[in-house]
């Protein structure tokens, strides 16, 4: 298979260098009220859009799902002797010659219908929506001048992500692009190497011809190896590029798969640039959002990947995860409906947005069981979407036998209706359990009657989805309500209630 080459294209960034020389970092941003600096941007104040949305639907797609192996396919591919080494030679032939560059044109999207996805996502849930930017395969799903290897000229020929954008723009979702371009530079080195083995064994890879350069990169320098390259040529391009992707769609939401990139101004600046960029096209007000991997006090959102916050943070922050592999793997199964609804209800409590990965096929198209999950997951939020959108955390996050501990990759935690969290909106408390009680009865101990007269004073305890109040008995240990007979969801069960002065009158049970 033959890529063309025959396109015109600007002097890439990588050109530019070659030719002369590492120059100080030129990283011109959006003029505006913030600067590259940690003190400047402590002024950021998450916008609201985000603080109410709670659930935002990702599209973590691109050409990585044509094998359907899963996620960093491109990379493993080049790793003699592993699972993807394999597959790839028996299928693609031996990346010497037929490697990633060869993979790209296979994905061609040609089941994809955005706007008919977009409205099935909005109907579940979703209050925000976000694109794969570039993945670490150095692969652009947008329409870039700066780099030939992009979906409109490769693949589906489309802008994908200027398509995304449109259908959630018209469904009245705002608009994130992913970028994981900042690992790029050292994650593709492996297509670098050879065989250490067998017929082919030292034959380089195709990465290692310089034609191709500018999807594999060039060589890195000895002991660059870490998630964030240490050359300045590269922190320079992904500056370039990832600026290119905020000046032509304005996103008002930008993910960086990892901390700051680059750990100094690069990182700052970019972050600078996608808040006054914001201001610039919003009528002066800040709407963009930035989620990293770092810890900000307020700067940008903090994002756990696969994992979760163990209690509440003051600051909103996000996790991103996925029903399955992050691209599509024909060998996984996908998470059950209730395990999407318990992390969900958990994250809200503790002040975070839900960001879920919903994945799809090479085609663009969802499997039949995930188009099941989205339907049954809109039936959830139509009945308890009140205690999930526009709610802010109680005093305490929730009390029982489950707690989910803090951090990255710590996400499957097996949760009962004992687990209750609760969220606030206005006056109105919201207790949820993470099931349906045994034996009609929900008890909050949290909620009970305390020796201040004035605390804890409940008028009335209602169930989302059923009509009427209920009858609800409150005790020196506990809120005990009498549920209806009929069970209304094995996810969970929602109470509403109204009173004065309601705080923990008890340090809630969180045990492991």
């Amino acid at each position: 298979m033959k890529i063309k080459s025959d396109r015109m294209f600007p002097v890439t960034v990588l050109a530019w260098f070659m030719a002369v020389g590492v120059q100080a970092a030129e990283l011109p941003i959006t003029p505006g009220p913030f600067q590259p600096t940690m003190e400047s941007l402590t002024n950021y104040s998450c916008p609201e859009w985000f603080r109410d949305a709670k659930f935002g639907i990702w599209a973590h797609w691109g050409p990585q799902a044509v094998p359907m192996e899963g996620d960093w396919y491109a990379r493993k591919m080049y790793q003699q002797g592993s699972p993807d080494y394999k597959d790839h030679l028996a299928r693609y032939g031996h990346p010497s010659t037929n490697g990633w560059k060869d993979i790209i044109p296979l994905w061609k999207a040609e089941k994809w219908d955005p706007k008919r996805l977009m409205a099935l996502y909005k109907k579940a849930g979703a209050r925000y929506f976000v694109s794969m930017g570039t993945h670490h395969d150095d692969f652009f799903l947008w329409n870039s001048r700066l780099h030939k290897w992009n979906a409109v000229n490769y693949g589906p020929n489309r802008d994908v992500v200027g398509v995304w954008q449109r259908a959630a723009k018209k469904q009245g979702l705002p608009f994130g692009v992913s970028e994981h371009l900042g690992a790029s530079f050292t994650w593709f080195q492996d297509s670098h190497k050879s065989d250490h083995t067998g017929p082919f064994a030292g034959v380089p890879y195709d990465g290692a011809n310089s034609n191709y350069w500018d999807l594999y990169h060039f060589p890195a320098e000895p002991g660059d190896a870490g998630w964030y390259s240490k050359n300045p040529r590269w922190q320079q391009q992904w500056f370039n590029e990832i600026k290119e992707l905020v000046d032509n769609y304005h996103p008002d939401l930008l993910y960086s798969d990892g901390e700051v990139p680059f750990g100094n101004e690069v990182g700052l600046s970019l972050i600078a640039d996608l808040y006054n960029d914001s201001i610039k096209h919003n009528d002066g007000k800040l709407t963009a959002v930035y989620n990293c991997k770092q810890p900000s006090d307020g700067r940008w959102v903090q994002d756990f990947e696969r994992g979760v916050n163990g209690g509440i943070n003051p600051y909103p922050w996000q996790t991103d995860t996925s029903i399955g592999d992050w691209f599509y793997n024909r060998h996984w199964k996908y998470q059950p409906l209730s395990w999407t609804v318990h992390m969900l209800v958990d994250i809200v409590s503790k002040n975070g947005n839900l960001l879920l990965n919903v994945v799809l096929r090479p085609d663009g198209s969802l499997d039949p069981e995930v188009e099941t999950m989205l339907h049954q997951m809109a039936d959830w939020t139509a009945v308890n979407g009140e205690a999930i959108y526009g709610t802010r955390p109680w005093l305490i996050f929730g009390e029982g036998p489950t707690q989910a501990k803090g951090g990255a990759f710590k996400e499957n935690f097996q949760y009962t209706a004992k687990d209750i969290r609760f969220t606030t909106k206005g006056k109105t408390l919201y207790a949820i359990a993470l099931g349906w009680p045994d034996g009609g009865k929900l008890t909050i101990n949290s909620l009970a009657r305390t020796d201040d007269a004035g605390m804890n004073k409940i008028k009335r305890v209602e169930l989302l989805g059923h009509k009427g109040k209920l009858q609800f008995e409150q005790t020196t240990e506990r809120l005990i309500v009498t549920l209806p007979a009929a069970k209304l969801s094995d996810l969970t069960c929602a109470l509403k209630i109204t009173g004065s002065n309601l705080k923990p009158a008890t340090p809630p049970v969180l045990s492991r």
